[in-house]
C-alpha cells in the first residue's frame, strides 16, 4: 500500500465532495421554496422514491422528515409497478430522486403519478431530463464531478442529494415549529429519547431509599444513613419534614480538614450545607444534569412544593438512565 497515495485521494475525495456541496447554496431559490410549501401543505405523507443508490439516499431523506415532524416514507420504485403504487393517495406529495432523471422504474410509474394529480418535486442532476420537466418543482443537485477516480460511483451526487433534502428537512421542522420535546417523541427508544424524555421522578430513589436525617441528628447519625443509603449524601429535614440542608461526601472532607472533630457530639445542623440546591419530581432529567454541571454537585434531592423530600438522585443515576 502507498500511504501517501491514499492519504491524497482521501483528501481530494473530501475536498470535492464539501465543493459538491457548497455549489447548492446557489441554488436556494423559487424551486426550493416552492417544494417547501408543498410539503408543507401536505395532508397526506411525504413519499420518496429512488433507485439503487438514490433509493438508499431517498430512504433516509424519508426517515429525517418523519423524525422531525413531517410524516414521510419510502417507496421502492420497481415495486410500485407491481401494486405498491396503491401506497400512494391523492393527499400525498411524491419527491423523487434520479441523478439522470432518466430512470425506468421512475418514468414509468410517471403518468400514474401525473394522474393521481399529487405534487411532484424531483432532484435530479440534470435539468433537461424527462423526470425534471415533468416535475412541479425541481431542485438541481448536479455535481461538477463524482467523487470516484473513475467518474463512475455515485459518490459526490448522491452526497448533494442527502444535504438538499436535509435542507428541505430542517426548512420544513423549523415552519413546523417542531421542538426538542416533539423530537423526543419520534425516538423515545435511543439516547435521544432518553435524553429528552426522563423525568427526574423516572430515575430518582423514592421511599426508604432516600437518605435523610433530622436536623436534631449527631454527625455520626448522619454518616451511618449516608453509608446505609448509598448516595454519598444525605438530606436533613425539620421536624415538620421540611428540607432544610444537605450534607456529603464534600463536606465530611471539609469537617475533617478543620481538625479532629468528634462525630458523636457535633450536630449535623452545624455542619451541613444549608442552602443547598434541590430539584422537583417532573424536572428533565437533562436539566438537572445541566444544573450539576454548573454548580460542580454531584448529588441531589428531589422536594415537593412545601420543599419536603421525596427523592434524590446523584450522577451515577443519570449516568446509568444515559443521560449523560
Amino acid at each position: 500500500m502507498n500511504d501517501s497515495k491514499i492519504q491524497q485521494l482521501a483528501r481530494a475525495v473530501i475536498d470535492t465532495e464539501a465543493k459538491a456541496i457548497a455549489d447548492l447554496a446557489d441554488r436556494i431559490g423559487p424551486e426550493f421554496l416552492q417544494a417547501c410549501r408543498f410539503m408543507y401543505n401536505c395532508k397526506g405523507r411525504i413519499v420518496v422514491l429512488g433507485m439503487g443508490k438514490s433509493g438508499h439516499i431517498g430512504d433516509k431523506i424519508a426517515a429525517t422528515l418523519a423524525s422531525t415532524g413531517s410524516p414521510a416514507f419510502f417507496v421502492h420504485p420497481g415495486e410500485a409497478s407491481h401494486g405498491d403504487m396503491g401506497m400512494i393517495t391523492t393527499n400525498d406529495v411524491v419527491l423523487a430522486l434520479s441523478n439522470s432523471g432518466e430512470t425506468t422504474e421512475i418514468l414509468t410509474i410517471l403518468p400514474l403519478i401525473k394522474r393521481l394529480g399529487v405534487p411532484l418535486v424531483a432532484l435530479t442532476g440534470k435539468t433537461t431530463s424527462t423526470l425534471a420537466t415533468a416535475a412541479d418543482a425541481h431542485l438541481d443537485v448536479s455535481v461538477e464531478k463524482e467523487a470516484c477516480p473513475l467518474g463512475l460511483a455515485p459518490t459526490s451526487s448522491t452526497t448533494a442529494a442527502l444535504v438538499m433534502g436535509d435542507a428541505l428537512a430542517v426548512s420544513l421542522l423549523e415552519q413546523r415549529g417542531f421542538t426538542a420535546d416533539d423530537f423526543a417523541l419520534s425516538h423515545p427508544g435511543g439516547s435521544l429519547g432518553r435524553r429528552l424524555l426522563l423525568h427526574v421522578e423516572d430515575i430518582m430513589h423514592g421511599g426508604d431509599k432516600i437518605p435523610c436525617v433530622t436536623d436534631t441528628a449527631s454527625l455520626s447519625e448522619a454518616l451511618l444513613e449516608m453509608t446505609q443509603k448509598g448516595l454519598g449524601m444525605t438530606g436533613v429535614v425539620d421536624k415538620d419534614g421540611h428540607l432544610t440542608g444537605i450534607f456529603t461526601d464534600g463536606d465530611l472532607r471539609r469537617v475533617l480538614d478543620h481538625g479532629e472533630v468528634n462525630v458523636h457530639q457535633v450536630s449535623i445542623a452545624e455542619v451541613m450545607t444549608h442552602a443547598c440546591k434541590t430539584t422537583n419530581p417532573r424536572k428533565l432529567a437533562v436539566e438537572v444534569l445541566s444544573l450539576m454541571e454548573q454548580f460542580k454537585i454531584n448529588s441531589l434531592m428531589v422536594v415537593d412544593e412545601q420543599h419536603r423530600p421525596v427523592g434524590a438522585l446523584n450522577m451515577h443515576d443519570l449516568l446509568r438512565a444515559g443521560v449523560v
